[in-house]
């Protein structure tokens, strides 16, 4: 499985608090995993916005021509995959075939490329490039 792990501490009722001192037990963690959204070839020479205007932790990155979500950052909130207008955001788990290389892409970017807060307007040929295949050679670092 794909993600990464956290701890979180649960809060303990009263009679549980009230155990835990008796027996000096500390509170109970329990594991949950969190799957970051990566953004596919798709946004290559679009670059539409909209998903950075619902990010509610700013997690996106922006290149010359297409945009990462830093997986440091995502929170696996989902609201911004249906704002993507190139439908090119996907959580780790359900990549398209093919796509799972842009997993490791978006994280390594995510370091290099500059944090983008606020929506702008998509490269000026992108609603030519939405839905094509094969960009990848045309992405720019």
């Amino acid at each position: 499985m794909v993600g990464r792990v956290q701890q979180v501490f649960y809060p303990l009722s009263l009679s549980a608090k009230i155990l835990a001192r008796i027996h000096t037990l500390p509170p109970k963690p329990f594991w949950v995993i969190i799957m970051a959204f990566v953004v596919t070839e798709n946004c290559i020479k679009c670059k539409f916005t909209d998903c950075v205007d619902v990010c509610p932790v700013d997690c996106f990155h922006q290149g010359p021509n297409f945009l990462v979500i830093d997986p440091d950052e995502c929170i696996d909130c989902t609201l911004c995959e249906p704002e993507c207008p190139a439908n090119a955001i996907f959580a780790e788990d359900e990549l398209p075939e093919g796509q799972e290389h842009f997993i490791q892409l978006n994280a390594e970017l995510a370091k290099e490329w500059p944090l983008i807060t606020e929506v702008q307007s998509p490269l000026p040929d992108a609603d030519d490039w939405n839905g094509k295949e094969g960009k990848l050679d045309l992405l720019e670092r």
